[in-house]
Parts: structure tokens; C-alpha cells; sequence
């Protein structure tokens, strides 16, 4: 049985606004090597809530969450964005590229923040996810020179530059256009049946997550689908 690479247990979190409201009750997920994974349910049932605590950016919340086999209760904020940049790529509504950069510098950026690499190593690497995503010949445009989709198809191979276990999104496709949604689609499916990433995305489009392997569905704060 292959083990889970993202999983958490009986998670609970609470918003004090002023008064106690709890947000999530007792969620259980369970992520598997190239699983593509989608979370849904209406707004405000606590989808982004949830996402946000399995990519360690909240850390007030109760129960377990594993990361890679280990536990992320009371690491130090200094560890945890480590396990950010190295464990988890991120893809949102908005690609948050530089236009002070060219694309492939934006690419580059996690992976020189890692340091683990050469600058050299780093940018070939760079130049690879360009490939994967049939823009690679984009690379030394500054993003504001780019459509839509093709900036979101940057902010995907920089999520990838780092080989992160783990790419999670929040609602990639909601300010794309269909065709867009489709290409982005297509390059998720891709990446988790032919390059073993494993994929979490959160979204409102039924369609977009019906095509995915399952889907993880949300109602007032609990999971409503069984979590494997």
C-alpha cells in the first residue's frame, strides 16, 4: 500500500470573530503519490480555511497534519517555510509573477531561494519546466508580454522548479477563460499520470473536478466524501 504523502487527522479550527466559530470539524485527508485531487463544496464551506493549514502558511488549528511521513505541529516558523519551499509548489487564482523578471528568473526564484543547486543547475531546471509546458520559448519575455494563460503556465513551472511532493492550488483556473481552464487542466492531468506529481486543488468549477481522480467534498466545515 502506498503510503500517503500529505495526510491529516481529526483537524479542527476556530475563528474568534468576536465570538467562537469553528470552521473546521474533525477532517481527515489522505493524499497519495500521483493522486490529482480536488476539494469543492459552496464558498465559505471552508475549503481555502483548509488549504491554508495543510500548506502550513496557519498553524492555529488542533489535530495532526503529516507532511511526507512527518509531523508539522511545533516546528518553528523557520522550518516550516522550509517544508514550503521544498516540499509543496503553489498555483492561486492570481500568478503573482514579477514583471521586473523575465520568465524564466520568475521560474528560478524558489529554486535559488532553496540554494540547493547552482545558479546554472537551477536555470536549466527552470528551462525544463518551460518545456514541460510548451513555453519555453516565452523564457526571456517579461511576464507582462504573455496572455493570461500562458502567465498561469509560468506560475506553474515555478511551483515545479523545487520537485515539490506536492502542488497545491486555490482555484488555478478561476480567472481563465475555458480554453485556458482546459490547457491548465490538461497540464495537471499530465503531471500527475506521466511525471507521478501528486496534485490538491481547490475549486468551485464542477466540471474541473469531475475529471480529476477524486474529489474531497466540503459542506459547513467537514469532509462529506470519504477521504481515500
Amino acid at each position: 500500500m502506498e503510503k500517503s504523502i500529505l495526510e491529516c487527522i481529526k483537524i479542527n479550527k476556530y475563528f474568534y470573530d468576536p465570538v467562537k466559530i469553528q470552521v473546521l470539524k474533525e477532517v481527515d485527508i489522505s493524499i497519495k503519490k500521483s493522486e490529482f485531487v480536488s476539494i469543492t463544496g459552496k464558498s465559505g464551506c471552508g475549503k481555502s480555511t483548509l488549504l491554508y493549514i495543510l500548506s502550513t502558511m496557519d498553524t492555529d488549528y488542533e489535530g495532526k497534519l503529516l507532511i511526507d511521513g512527518v509531523e508539522m505541529k511545533g516546528k518553528k516558523e523557520q522550518e516550516l517555510a522550509s517544508v514550503r519551499n521544498e516540499k509543496i509548489g503553489f498555483v492561486f487564482q492570481f500568478h503573482y509573477l514579477l514583471n521586473e523578471f523575465s520568465v524564466i528568473k520568475n521560474v528560478m526564484l524558489p529554486g535559488l531561494k532553496l540554494a540547493k543547486l547552482s545558479e546554472k543547475e537551477v536555470e536549466a531546471n527552470a528551462y525544463e519546466k518551460l518545456k514541460i509546458l510548451g513555453i519555453e520559448s516565452k523564457a526571456l519575455k517579461k511576464p507582462n508580454q504573455l496572455s493570461g494563460g500562458q502567465k498561469q503556465r509560468v506560475a506553474i513551472a515555478r511551483a515545479l522548479i523545487n520537485n515539490p511532493i506536492i502542488i497545491m492550488g486555490d482555484e488555478p483556473t478561476g480567472n481563465l477563460d475555458k480554453k485556458n481552464s482546459e490547457i491548465v487542466f490538461n497540464i495537471f492531468k499530465e503531471l500527475a499520470e506521466v511525471y507521478h506529481q501528486s496534485l490538491l486543488i481547490v475549486t468551485h468549477d464542477n466540471e474541473f473536478a469531475a475529471r480529476t481522480h477524486r474529489i474531497i467534498e466540503m459542506e459547513d466545515g467537514r469532509v462529506i466524501t470519504p477521504k481515500a
